[in-house]
């Protein structure tokens, strides 16, 4: 037994770099005239769902 053990045999990823992702996303976007996407309306939301929110929003959050 080695001490060196790995969890995986898969070949490791790459590291996305996230600033650079957005970049493109809105490059893209923007090149399909895509500016904004509608939010979700909450219609089937849960009652967690919707009081865990509203917590977020009376402590100040925005979600």
């Amino acid at each position: 037994m080695t001490s060196d053990s790995k969890t995986s045999d898969k070949p490791e990823q790459p590291v996305i770099d996230m600033a650079e992702l957005g970049a493109r996303i809105a490059q893209r976007r923007a090149e399909l005239g895509i500016l904004d996407l509608p939010r979700n309306s909450g219609k089937h939301r849960t009652a967690s769902k919707r009081a865990l929110l509203a917590a977020i929003e009376a402590a100040g959050g925005k979600w």
